[in-house]
């Protein structure tokens, strides 16, 4: 058993503790979290730190597929520019891109992070994914802007889901974004997650460009579809809508989504968003370092805390940041948006993520029969409780 205090202890979920105890078994089975008061007294075999502990993060959108891409993209090319990269380099034939996939699993694991929402369009991470001690959700992605090429994507992504699930690691069919997938693929990939109910992440609002394509079909996405990809794209009639508008059509208000980035949601796309869905299973995952490589720009923050939606946490890929921490990504939101508490900050770290992914029995708070991992946080202002650039952390 262990007895392990710090300067104040976040249990994820709940208000934190100056001077609590946390209580676990030596696997990291959480027995208790005590409350006392502030004032800690010495006693046999307390493990005390300067810091704040938290339990492990949940990194909520992650694309471990890519991490053989690191310092291959330029940065702040815009959404069309960055695909356009992905398009040319992702499939290029590496020797070390399942030795990528496995370091940055590592890197993750010794960043303090215990789960990972995966987005992947192919099998390849599966044995990183099998041998590693992080729970993955991975969200098999489905492509297919053409009508007439949605039956073999669905049967692609099917396949791809069932060589997870084969080897017990959860998995789901998913729309990639609402530029990538046409009508028909949508319905396919929304009858498959009723029958199921299963968890889907869809990139959305993640560009100007996206805006444009729905609007007037020109920009950035648009080229990238018919000149870079060579598709045709005569069919595509603009909506004149936001969107989020078009993803909401397709997907069932009972299933659980995230939303991935949301750089450009608008205060309507919120109402829209409270209009058609349960709130409490609907997620905003935010991405800012990958935001601030891709667009140079980050979400409006404030309008998501203002309306109570449910923020989540993520690092995009190795091919969009520059490393896969959740806790960077938490010192980015708080440089940019100081009137973020770290409160609220570990809660979409930690406790969000977790529902997100629906694995909240076990994860994102300290509490009594769960093992959601320990870190200890260090290099932060205690007097003001805010992160710095010297802000490190260590997995106990």
């Amino acid at each position: 058993m262990r007895k392990i205090s710090a300067t104040w202890i976040f249990p994820g979920n709940l208000p934190p503790l100056k001077n609590g105890i946390l209580i676990c078994e030596n696997d990291g089975t959480v027995i208790d979290l005590i409350d006392t008061g502030g004032k800690l007294r010495e006693q046999a075999g307390l493990e005390q730190y300067s810091g704040i502990l938290v339990p492990g993060f949940v990194n909520a959108h992650c694309h471990l597929e890519l991490s053989h891409l690191k310092g291959k993209i330029p940065e702040k090319k815009g959404l069309g520019g960055f695909l356009g990269f992905i398009n040319k380099l992702r499939n290029l034939e590496e020797e070390d891109v399942e030795e990528a996939m496995k370091k940055a699993d590592f890197t993750m694991k010794h960043a303090g992070i215990v789960a990972v929402g995966d987005v992947s369009n192919s099998y390849a991470s599966l044995e990183a994914k099998r041998i590693s001690q992080i729970k993955y959700h991975t969200f098999v992605e489905a492509f297919g802007f053409l009508p007439s090429r949605a039956e073999k994507a669905f049967l692609f992504a099917e396949f791809v889901e069932s060589m997870f699930r084969e080897f017990d690691l959860s998995a789901s069919v998913t729309p990639h974004s609402p530029y990538s997938v046409s009508k028909e693929l949508f319905l396919k990939i929304r009858k498959r997650a009723l029958a199921e109910n299963t968890i889907l992440s869809v990139h959305n609002q993640e560009s100007r460009d996206e805006l444009a394509f729905f609007k007037d079909g020109n920009g950035g996405i648009s080229r990238h579809i018919h000149e870079i990809l060579g598709i045709d794209i005569s069919h595509w009639q603009p909506t004149g809508k936001s969107s989020l508008d078009f993803t909401l059509s397709f997907i069932p208000k009972e299933n659980p989504l995230l939303l991935v980035h949301n750089t450009f949601t608008s205060p309507e796309d919120i109402q829209l968003l409270k209009q058609q869905r349960h709130l409490e299973n609907t997620f905003l995952v935010l991405c800012p370092n990958a935001n601030l490589f891709i667009e140079n720009k980050l979400p409006p923050v404030s309008l998501f805390q203002k309306g109570n939606l449910n923020i989540c946490l993520g690092t995009d890929s190795l091919a969009s940041n520059h490393t896969l921490s959740i806790l960077q990504e938490m010192i980015t939101l708080q440089h940019h948006f100081p009137g973020i508490s770290l409160h609220e900050l570990v809660k979409w770290g930690c406790w969000n993520g977790a529902r997100g992914l629906g694995i909240s029995d076990r994860f994102g708070s300290f509490e009594p029969g769960k093992k959601p991992g320990i870190n200890l946080i260090t290099g932060l202002d205690l007097k003001s409780l805010n992160l710095t650039l010297k802000s490190k952390v260590k997995v106990l």
